[in-house]
């Protein structure tokens, strides 16, 4: 059972794109982890939750697999005995 199950193409389509464009935000430094400030009636703070890099570069993974485009899986490491 996968976490795509149910999910048409489409549908994986926009999530890897919006995956993409999170991983963009999360290396150039724009995605707000928290964010504090005080106003007359006391401290106010705001927390967003945002993934690492790395999550965010498996669910691509994930993604891209569950769509059948390159890149969805690593190769295997294979020795060869002589």
């Amino acid at each position: 059972m996968s976490l795509f199950d149910g999910m048409s193409p489409d549908e994986l389509r926009a999530a890897l794109k919006a995956a993409q464009a999170a991983l963009i935000r999360l290396q150039t430094g724009d995605a707000v982890v928290s964010l504090s400030y005080t106003q007359g009636d006391g401290a106010k703070s705001v927390t967003k939750k945002v993934t690492t890099v790395a999550d965010c570069t498996q669910l691509i993974m994930q993604l891209k697999w569950a769509l059948g485009l390159p890149g969805g899986r690593r190769r295997m490491i294979g020795f060869v005995c002589r």
